[in-house]
């Protein structure tokens, strides 16, 4: 028997193996990116916002610790009133609080799988869902959004392994893409008939890029228990203030069940600070300013893309019609990886890699409409011109 002390053992919830990827590598390595395009704190894109913003979280009131696990009814009641832009009426008794969209999914999960369950998340998508699935112990499983219909999902493929919960991004990260009316109503059926619970990301839901109004809200939803998130970290620009919300919508009896077990797990961390929801009806008002200023930017380096593909018809757009980022595809004469790294090392360019983002086939690289115009559209002047080099090579 051997003597030798052994080490902490630690959950399979977590990967074994943390070692930076070879991209993270590179990036540590060269620090600061000079046209970095893979930007998505628009704290960090010179995005105005206005001054006084953050005056409301200095009210007296939040030197007193009033807990409540659902959230402030104040809070609840200007997340309400918020959606009338969406022209959804929404019970500030069916809202509850997060510190973040992360967070929500995590309250989710609780609420409605235990350890084993299997969730479906959608491809492509953001890599996040994986990892948020597994530190709950849930098992994530896939289903395609078809690319030769607008990104939209498989309905007939909803089905697949049982799953506790369907997660659905509206508009996706990174394809743009909306969930349009039919398919809408077909994942709404299926979840109704099977019994399984649909959450929606809206976090983009108010950057339309390609229509002139914001699309439709799932928080509507009436045939099937519908978990609705969102937060301000999208919709005011303020990721650093730590604060999300689910809307839950569907039938009566599902919601008051999934409402009061919600309430339970909120109330063993109660992890929204009161100062920042006491602040919260006049951060979303204020908040417009720098709503408008972060989708005039997007539909400022998206109508670049546009002008600068215009020259380069190797190059693919995968249209967004909302959100901050865009796809692009382009000639399979590299690999993302080799290509992505060639960026870095003789462009100072940064794009993510499609594989990030689990695109089904190679081909893609994606890219942040946040960037400050000047640098969006000098990147990705290098960016084609690297292509073009391996073209022409």
């Amino acid at each position: 028997m051997s003597d030798a002390p052994r080490g902490p053992t630690f959950s399979r919830r977590v990967p074994g193996d943390l070692r930076p990827n070879a991209l993270a590598r590179e990036r540590a390595r060269r620090g600061r990116i000079p046209f970095d395009l893979t930007e998505s704190n628009p704290t960090r894109c010179g995005i105005f916002y206005p001054t006084g913003l953050l005056d409301a979280l200095a009210d007296d009131d939040g030197l007193i610790y009033r807990p409540a696990p659902c959230g402030l009814a104040s809070a609840r009641q200007a997340v309400a009133a918020d959606y009338h832009r969406h022209g959804v009426e929404v019970d500030p008794d069916r809202i509850v609080l997060t510190a973040s969209t992360s967070e929500a999914y995590s309250f989710l999960f609780r609420l409605l799988c235990d350890p084993g369950d299997t969730v479906l998340i959608p491809a492509p998508s953001y890599p996040l869902f994986e990892h948020l699935a597994a530190l709950d112990g849930v098992r994530p499983l896939v289903y395609r959004l078809d690319p030769e219909h607008g990104w939209q999902p498989d309905v007939a493929s909803l089905g697949a392994g049982e799953p506790r919960a369907v997660v659905a991004v509206h508009p996706n990260n990174p394809t743009g893409s909306l969930i349009e009316r039919a398919a809408a109503r077909g994942m709404v059926r299926q979840c109704a008939e099977r019994a399984v619970s649909l959450i929606v990301d809206e976090v983009f839901l108010d950057y339309p890029l390609t229509v002139e109004r914001a699309p439709a809200s799932f928080a509507a939803t009436r045939a099937a228990l519908t978990f609705t998130l969102g937060g301000l970290s999208k919709s005011v620009g303020l990721p650093q203030l730590k604060l999300a919300w689910i809307v839950v919508g569907g039938p009566e009896t599902d919601v008051a069940q999934a409402l009061a077990r919600l309430e339970f797990i909120a109330d063993q961390v109660l992890s929204v600070g009161t100062p920042v929801q006491l602040a919260l009806p006049r951060l979303l008002e204020d908040g417009i300013a720098v709503r408008h200023a972060i989708l005039e930017r997007c539909r400022t380096n998206l109508a670049a893309l546009h002008d600068a593909l215009s020259g380069s018809p190797a190059m693919q757009l995968v249209e967004p019609r909302g959100g901050w980022s865009a796809v692009l595809r382009y000639p399979d004469v590299v690999d993302e990886e080799t290509l992505v790294l060639e960026l870095l090392d003789r462009d100072g360019v940064g794009v993510h890699p499609g594989y990030f983002f689990d695109f089904a086939r190679p081909g893609f690289l994606v890219l942040s409409l946040l960037p400050e115009p000047g640098v969006f559209r000098e990147g990705l002047d290098r960016l084609l011109r690297r292509i073009e080099t391996r073209l022409e090579g």
